[in-house]
């Protein structure tokens, strides 16, 4: 917000909005998957049972738009649309990523178009509403958010190797794959060894509580070796580029400084595996 021309104590309660909403999806997203584990800490569904904790995501969902529900109301009205239109492309995502886990469609353009719906509305719907917040126009602001796009993207790339190399609080690695989930490590793989199809989602289609930990090493180990954290690592690198290229940042060098620091935290966790914002 302060990178755009706002008061920072202003966007304190969209700031506060955008991370309600976003715990609201971590802890649905937790019963839709069955983990149990989050941050190094039990899941609210594993400590309280999968109503209550649907309970409390419903009321993360409608908290968010309490916070923003003072001050002008065209500045409210603005605020809660772009919750609104965000938080459906967010759930629009989810769902594709249920549907192509239940077929086992294992196509790149797939899985772009999954894992940049359900993380994009993520990061764009920040920066529309500091937009907003700064007194640009919604055309405007919606040119911002779209330069943070591509972040929403790589991040769930970095999510994915760090999910089998890495550590995301949960209970061990290669939790997406007994989890049956199409990652990108397995949609960058099967594109680099089509042969391997059969043998990769019979283990992905397994109950997750009947997959084998010395199978799941196996997987996480041929993803290293032929090819696919390699390929994975490019499509990073490659989007860390058109972030730092966004034709929006011309005009707005304070917030292009913001997606950098942004891009380089989201890298520092897989920098041992030799990727990084370059």
């Amino acid at each position: 917000a302060r990178a755009l021309g706002a008061e920072g104590a202003d966007a304190v309660p969209w700031a506060a909005a955008c991370e309600l909403f976003h715990n609201a999806t971590l802890v649905h997203d937790d019963v839709q998957d069955g983990d149990r584990t989050r941050r190094g800490q039990p899941t609210l569904w594993a400590r309280y049972g999968v109503p209550q904790a649907i309970n409390c995501g419903d009321l993360m969902l409608i908290a968010p738009f309490a916070a923003v529900g003072h001050g002008p109301a065209a500045r409210c009205a603005a605020l809660c649309m772009t919750m609104a239109r965000h938080g459906a492309q967010v759930v629009a995502g989810q769902a594709a990523e249920l549907r192509v886990g239940a077929e086992q469609e294992t196509s790149v353009a797939a899985y772009l178009a999954t894992a940049t719906g359900k993380t994009a509305g993520l990061f764009e719907m920040p920066v529309v509403g500091a937009a907003l917040l700064a007194g640009h126009g919604a055309e405007r602001a919606a040119a911002f958010g779209l330069a943070f796009r591509p972040l929403g993207l790589l991040f769930q790339l970095q999510d994915d190797l760090l999910d089998l190399w890495g550590d995301k609080g949960r209970e061990a690695p290669g939790a997406d794959l007994r989890e049956g989930k199409i990652s990108a490590l397995v949609v960058a793989h099967l594109e680099l060894h089509p042969d391997d199809r059969g043998w990769l989602l019979a283990l992905l289609a397994r109950p997750r509580d009947e997959t084998p930990a010395d199978e799941v090493a196996a997987a996480i180990a041929r993803f290293a070796a032929a090819g696919a954290r390699a390929k994975v690592g490019g499509w990073i690198e490659e989007l860390g580029r058109e972030v730092r290229g966004a034709a929006a940042f011309v005009e707005a060098p304070e917030l292009a400084r913001v997606a950098d620091e942004l891009l380089t935290a989201i890298c520092a966790p897989i920098a041992h595996l030799g990727f990084g914002a370059r």
